[in-house]
């Protein structure tokens, strides 16, 4: 079978292009994939080419397929998976297999480190360890595009179970996020911010009574507002503010808030000095510091009370990425109707991923979702109305996200998925 696929040739060479998929083996699984969103991570290793960890040294003769945060339908299944696996099965794949025997070892990942996997492709052969390592995971959603974004709120899901608490006269930790505790999200208000708040406040098994979300942009924070309502989560039991720290003393601001005791979780979203010292300033006893954002500088530092890790037990910890049962997690949430489509801001087609990919960060807003079977040039949602005036279908795209506080969702995909050939 014949494949359109996005692949890694060296540093800032990604190529679209057209080739024969090898036959597939007994053990594999042939796929085809619907939607890939575009992750800094691809930015990072389409720059680096082979000097990245997950990608092999020999992409100049063997080039990878890109893309990891992927979702599709199963089109066959090998012998030995037909137990478990069907043609016609929605999918999305945890990437972080870290198979021992993969392409660059350890770090072997889809849509870094394999010739024939990856997200920014029509089709696709899933190999074995990807199933032996139970990274084939089973979506039951109506739209594919959350089980697309079910590997970056993974990330989100993951660093909240990695935060924990002391217990006095103990050297016991206790995982997660307190029950019913005060919780800070800093700079909290990006892609990722937005995300940590939908999980928040659709958490099924434990949440914090105060939330209060910063951001330094106040359009940005009406947005989150209008998406994630003070009055869903006071719902579920959440008290939800929105605060703006440009302006005054934060640090006041904040502890006031929280009737003066701090905060028992402080996720910081931004790697910004200022932004990590402030969140160091409004821990309360016991409380956990989450440092989200990785860094691109090695060095960088901030200050930490250590005054404060002494006698008031606070306390730091980071994570990169989610696991499997993270993942799980964001699937099984997403499959009872909790809507990622908060993250997204542009849609494109295949033909979009080589100039979004090594231009992402100057690209402006949120997600950058890519369906692989169309070609659309990377469009943003609040461009739909005035590319809709010569295009109808652009129109009827745009009138389906207004009718949905104007985000991305389920019908707007399909209507593209059935009418992306009258898009040029």
């Amino acid at each position: 079978m014949k494949t359109k696929a996005v692949r890694l040739y060296g540093q800032c060479d990604l190529r679209l292009e057209e080739f024969e998929l090898p036959q597939m083996k007994e053990d594999e699984i042939l796929a085809k994939v619907v939607c890939d969103s575009i992750c800094m991570s691809s930015y990072k290793s389409s720059h680096q080419g082979a000097d990245h960890k997950r990608v092999p040294n020999d992409i100049a003769e063997n080039p990878t397929m890109i893309g990891h945060e992927f979702a599709g339908e199963i089109v066959e299944v090998g012998a030995k998976w037909q137990s478990q696996f069907k043609a016609g099965d929605k999918f999305s794949i945890q990437p972080a297999i870290n198979y021992e025997n993969g392409p660059v070892g350890v770090l072997s990942a889809p849509g870094y480190s394999y010739r024939f996997i990856g997200g920014d492709a029509t089709y696709v052969i899933i190999p074995n360890e990807v199933m032996e390592q139970g990274c084939l995971l089973p979506y039951n959603g109506e739209a594919f595009y959350p089980a697309s974004l079910s590997e970056p709120l993974s990330c989100v899901v993951g660093a909240i179970h990695a935060n924990y608490h002391t217990t006095p006269g103990s050297y016991v930790h206790a995982m997660d996020i307190k029950e019913n505790g005060k919780m800070a999200l800093l700079a909290g208000v990006g892609p990722m911010g937005l995300a940590m708040i939908n999980y928040v406040l659709h958490r099924e098994d434990r949440h914090p009574s105060l939330f209060v979300v910063t951001d330094i942009d106040q359009a940005r924070l009406d947005r989150a507002a209008s998406l994630y309502t003070k009055e869903f989560a006071a719902s579920r039991g959440i008290e939800l503010h929105y605060v703006n720290t440009k302006e005054g003393d934060a640090v006041a601001t904040l502890k006031e808030i929280s009737g003066g005791t701090g905060y028992d979780e402080v996720v910081v979203m931004a790697p910004v000095a200022p932004v990590v010292e402030q969140g160091d300033a409004i821990l309360a006893q016991d409380g956990c510091l989450n440092f989200f954002s990785g860094p691109s500088k090695t060095d960088f530092s901030a200050k930490f009370n250590f005054y404060n890790v002494h006698y008031a037990a606070t306390h730091i910890v980071g994570t990169s990425g989610g696991n499997t049962e993270d993942m799980k997690e964001s699937l099984d949430l997403m499959g009872k109707g909790m809507d990622p489509a908060g993250l997204v801001t542009h849609i494109g087609g295949l033909n979009a991923v080589v100039e979004t990919t090594l231009n992402l960060p100057s690209i402006p807003g949120g997600k950058k979702l890519i369906y692989t079977h169309i070609d659309m040039p990377l469009t943003a949602i609040t461009e739909f109305e005035e590319k809709g005036k010569t295009n109808p279908v652009y129109a009827h795209l745009d009138e389906l996200c207004k009718a949905n506080m104007g985000l991305w969702n389920a019908e707007a995909e399909k209507y593209l998925l059935a009418n992306a050939d009258k898009l040029n």
